[in-house]
């Protein structure tokens, strides 16, 4: 099969694009150019001058199935993914059952292959059930398709059961990516603790919370030569102590949320679960910490955490709604519009932290636009000025505060190692 997609732009540096046709055959990239004949394709695909870049890679997403299919499934969460530019993504494993053993990552993988219209990875958890301190056996979960090991959801309470998970990661040659929150420092929070929390009456979450137990746990990773990922960084505190271990030579990775780069805590106009996010929106200071992270290569990568949930569950106020927001749709646009069209990134750096970053982090074969590359593709209108509405969605969630944003980088075309996985009007 040789497809061909035409009028395209591709990016060169900085905020410099270029006119490129890309050749495709048998799911790779063929050639990159101009001037190829339509009669020699079998499929031809206008990109009507639009940018064409690689497919998104996201490291953190929610599928919840099995388990929790009334939130999200995998057929419409890749979906989802494919509407948002994503062609691969990064499936977390807080599902029912957890897949703790090879026999249910298996099973999970098993309705992978029958449901994803985009390539889905699956993360196998640290220790059993999530909430235990027994760890998994986790050559057995490699040999299974685990690409990576995290208890998403939770973070590893005891400083022993995370230092033998990390050697025995490090022995295995795969990252430890950790969602760090120290429960004892809960106290019952629910949205960050500042001056909105006060207002509104509700429990706020300390920053400490988030960046004492990365402080703790980038000493474990010093120890054991693991290398550790960061799960959606917060708090400037939490900058603070990535970029200083990286000085030190400790081989961490981290990831920031858009949401976490656009909004904070002062923006929530009331109680109400769709702000609900766990970590929560920030301070000022927080969210100026993320960007100036993101700029001097603190943090490596943007990831969405989509979250989906019920919408009568996300229906209510902080104290009754499960933490979380959907962002596989949305992320593209909202980042170029709030930081490229204003000219804080640039076009090259949000591909990079988006696509190339990812992939690069976990060793993934994908994130490029090169030659004899898989054909993962992705056509964004950055010119056409559009209005996020849920109607539109894909996701079975709905929870995201941005709904009515204007936004800028539509997802028109996505392809999968060369095969059509979105095309925006059919």
């Amino acid at each position: 099969m040789k497809t061909l997609i035409k009028n395209g732009q591709i990016n060169t540096r900085n905020n410099e694009t270029t006119p490129a046709e890309i050749w495709i055959e048998d799911g790779k990239i063929k050639a990159i150019g101009t001037g190829f004949s339509e009669t020699e394709f079998d499929e031809v695909y206008d990109a009507k001058g639009q940018l064409i870049t690689p497919g998104l890679v996201d490291v953190h997403v929610h599928l919840r199935e099995p388990g929790f299919t009334y939130k999200e499934t995998i057929e419409a969460g890749s979906k989802a993914a494919a509407r948002g530019g994503f062609t691969t993504v990064c499936a977390m494993p807080n599902l029912n059952p957890v897949p703790d053993t090879a026999e249910k990552l298996k099973n999970v993988y098993d309705l992978i292959k029958q449901n994803a219209v985009v390539k889905v990875l699956q993360y196998a958890p640290i220790t059993e059930n999530l909430r235990s301190e027994v760890l998994v056996d986790q050559e057995a979960l490699i040999a299974e398709g685990a690409f990576a090991f995290t208890n998403d959801g939770v973070g590893v309470q005891t400083a022993g059961t995370m230092y033998l998970a990390m050697k025995e990661a490090a022995k295995n040659k795969k990252a430890l990516v950790a969602h760090t929150e120290d429960e004892s420092l809960l106290f019952g929070g629910v949205m960050h603790a500042g001056k909105k929390a006060e207002e509104l009456g509700l429990p706020g979450i300390l920053s400490v919370t988030e960046s004492s137990q990365i402080a703790r746990d980038l000493l474990l990773a010093e120890a054991t030569g693991v290398h550790y990922h960061v799960c959606h960084v917060s708090t400037k505190e939490s900058v603070r102590v990535i970029r200083d271990a990286k000085k030190a030579g400790i081989h961490v990775t981290a990831e920031v949320s858009p949401h976490h780069l656009i909004l904070i805590d002062e923006d929530i106009p009331e109680d109400f679960g769709f702000w609900k996010m766990n970590p929560p929106l920030r301070g000022k200071e927080d969210r100026e910490a993320l960007i100036e992270g993101l700029l001097d290569g603190t943090i490596d990568c943007i990831a969405t955490d989509h979250a989906p949930h019920g919408l009568e569950e996300k229906s209510k106020s902080f104290l009754e709604s499960p933490f979380g927001i959907v962002g596989s749709e949305t992320a593209f646009q909202l980042i170029y519009t709030h930081f490229v069209e204003t000219k804080r990134f640039t076009l090259e750096q949000v591909i990079n932290w988006l696509a190339v970053k990812p992939a690069e982090i976990f060793q993934l074969n994908a994130g490029t636009l090169t030659i004899g590359a898989p054909a993962d593709l992705a056509v964004f209108a950055i010119e056409h000025l559009s209005e996020i509405d849920k109607k539109d969605f894909l996701s079975k969630g709905e929870n995201t505060p941005f709904v009515g944003w204007k936004v800028k980088g539509e997802t028109l075309l996505t392809f999968v190692d060369g095969k059509l996985a979105w095309q925006k009007g059919e």
